[in-house]
């Protein structure tokens, strides 16, 4: 009887090809004594995202808490709000970096569907509005400060956004194209202004704004409430950047 002969049997087996690379996700959380808010935030990370935080000075354990708890730890001396943001996404290497606070004012694990805009091609862009949830969430006058900032935006740059929220997400590579600068409170201001001087689409949506753990750094005072309105009040007066300017074009359609 004749050897059985098959045509597979002479083909070397290949492997099938690689699927499509997940898309690594990295939330920056700017951290200053945080210590009490830490475990909760940290444990609503979603599952496969790493959690940066970037300790601005605690001395409170808050860097020790996050360590324990898994969290990728990033020391920013300078301090300021931006100066930490800024720590956070330089550190990165993931395709989508989102920032949220540390305060246990905002749930991180609403940030997917922030992700998810951003990775399907829909959005550039992802700012959360807060929605104030019971009695000392947002402190009147911080509302109203916020709000007025809102308008100026929308005749700065014809952005339509209710809320200048720290909550957001967008592509690593092109926040760093768009050659951020300010490191105290003009931070997040900085990034929409210079997002839409580029031409991202930007949109919003609504997230639960819960009474934060601990006092306010900024609207929590009237020093830093201040400092707040000085430096946004400096983002305004910069001139309007080309869209190409530094790399901060979007590339319409771009999927990671």
């Amino acid at each position: 009887m004749a050897p059985s002969s098959s045509a597979e049997s002479d083909v070397p087996d290949v492997p099938d090809p690689p699927g499509p690379r997940a898309v690594r996700v990295d939330v920056v959380l700017p951290c200053l004594d945080e210590a009490a808010a830490l475990p909760w935030v940290l444990e609503r990370i979603p599952a496969g995202w790493r959690a940066l935080v970037v300790d601005n000075g605690s001395t409170d354990g808050s860097a020790d808490i996050a360590r324990a708890l898994g969290a990728t730890v990033v020391t920013e001396p300078r301090r300021g709000f931006g100066a930490a943001c800024h720590a956070g996404l330089t550190a990165s290497d993931a395709d989508v970096v989102c920032f949220c606070d540390c305060d246990a004012s905002l749930d991180p694990g609403l940030l997917r569907p922030f992700v998810r805009r951003v990775t399907d091609g829909a959005a550039d862009l992802v700012v959360g509005r807060r929605r104030p949830q019971g009695r000392g969430a947002w402190p009147p006058h911080a509302r109203a400060g916020n709000l007025a900032l809102a308008r100026m935006l929308r005749r700065r740059t014809g952005v339509r956004l209710h809320d200048l929220g720290p909550m957001r997400a967008a592509r690593r590579e092109e926040l760093l194209g768009l050659g951020l600068t300010d490191r105290r409170s003009g931070y997040p201001l900085q990034m929409v202004v210079r997002a839409a001087d580029a031409g991202w689409r930007i949109e919003e949506r609504d997230v639960p704004y819960l009474p934060r753990e601990g006092k306010s750094k900024v609207t929590g005072t009237w020093r830093g409430t201040w400092h707040a309105v000085r430096d946004m009040r400096a983002v305004f007066a910069e001139a309007p950047r080309a869209a190409c300017a530094e790399g901060g074009s979007r590339v319409p359609g771009g999927a990671l």
